[in-house]
Parts: C-alpha cells; structure tokens; sequence
C-alpha cells in the first residue's frame, strides 16, 4: 500500500494537481474537523465497485484516503485497491498529522472520537460484569472475558467489531 505524508499531500493539492481526499471517519468525527478538501465516505458504507466507476465517469485521479490516525483509511485502501481503484494512498498519520502539522482544516462541532467510545464501552463493559459476577451471579464474568476477546481479535486482525457496531449508532452520524 502506497502512503503519503500529509505535508506532501498539501503540496500537491497546492499545486493544482488532480486528487480526491475521502475521509473515512464516521460524520460526526468529520464534522468536527477534517482536512480542507476531504470528502466524508464513512468506511461503514464504503463501497469500492461505485467509487471505482465514479472515478472513471470523472476521469481517473488519485485517491488518497484519510482518517483519525491511519487504521480505518488503510482498511478502505485496500478495499478501494482490491475494487480496481487505480493509484490509492494512505495518508500517514490521518487528520491527527494533518491538524498537527498546521496545515487547512475546517472545524465544526465536537465529537467524541471512535476510538474513546470504544475504550468507555469496553472499561464499561468489563467493571459491569466485573461488579455483576461478583455480586449477582457468577455468569456474569463472562462479560469482561468476551470483551478482553474482542479486544484481542482487533489487535490482530485491525479491525474491531465494537468499533463498527459504535461508528453506525445514531450520534456518530450527525456531522
């Protein structure tokens, strides 16, 4: 998979040169902030056979993919890559390098990051079942091991069920 620093992005876009910015956040993380240029096509409704022709109905251009800090867009990448998308890039360190490196960006109202949801879900989840099993019923430390699980299963695989199942709740799609 391609990368491209976000300084370097900038110059290019500078520079007049064809490009198409998605960011693949959810819409409420992009309307908080995101790189000026960006277009919002969350990663949950990603789908690369309809970009793919878009691109081609508008010329074929590069594509580079952004998102909080690099997980989600390289998902998308090589969704977008494995649709025949032509020339994709990763933008290194997502919006977070973005905004670090003072480049353009446009702000909206704030939203609490996936990646927090997750981790108050999750600690959530774990003292839930922690305080249940012990004064309820001892099924209940089930709770925290299928969530040390799952927390397992995303750091292998990249990819987290609890962060799916949060980016398409109600309050990540208010941009």
């Amino acid at each position: 998979m391609k990368t491209i620093s976000p300084q370097e992005l900038h110059k290019r876009m500078e520079a007049g040169l064809p490009a198409a910015l998605i960011d693949v956040r959810t819409p409420a993380e992009f309307g908080a902030v995101h790189a000026t240029g960006a277009r919002n096509a969350p990663l949950e409704s990603l789908r690369p056979e309809e970009f793919a022709k878009q691109l081609d109905e508008d010329g074929r251009q590069p594509v580079y993919v952004i998102c909080q800090s690099g997980a989600r867009s390289a998902q998308a990448c090589e969704k977008l890559t494995a649709a025949g998308v032509g020339e994709v890039h990763n933008v290194e360190g997502g919006t977070t390098a973005w905004v670090a490196a003072g480049l353009p960006a446009e702000r909206g109202r704030k939203a609490l990051p996936l990646e927090r949801q997750v981790r108050i879900v999750a600690g959530f989840m774990v003292v839930a079942g922690t305080a249940l099993g012990w004064r309820v019923n001892e099924y209940f430390y089930l709770l925290p091991a299928f969530v040390g699980a799952g927390l397992m299963v995303a750091g292998i695989t990249g990819r987290c069920g609890m962060a799916m199942l949060l980016a398409v709740m109600p309050w990540n799609q208010r941009a």
